[in-house]
């Protein structure tokens, strides 16, 4: 799950991804499976880890991936540019 605002995610993301801003999360959990982890990732500083913090306090199980598009594109993996 990307948490990045929307302008991030149009610029460039992971295939694949979710894409669900952090300050839309907790309104959005009721679409939100819950028989299944949940990853969240981001570019860079601290929101991910407040997703996932947000996410296991509502009940899930989320993980925060600690990475994103920039750590996979050094990685030489695909992204979704616009």
């Amino acid at each position: 799950m990307d948490v990045r605002r929307a302008f991030e995610w149009n610029r460039v993301h992971i295939p694949g991804a979710v894409h669900i801003p952090l300050e839309e999360l907790s309104g959005r959990c009721p679409e939100l499976p819950d028989d299944r982890p949940l990853i969240t990732f981001r570019t860079g500083g601290i929101r991910s880890a407040g997703a996932a913090n947000l996410l296991a306090e509502k009940g899930f199980y989320a993980v925060d991936m600690n990475w994103g598009p920039v750590d996979r594109r050094a990685a030489g993996k695909p992204l979704i540019s616009r």
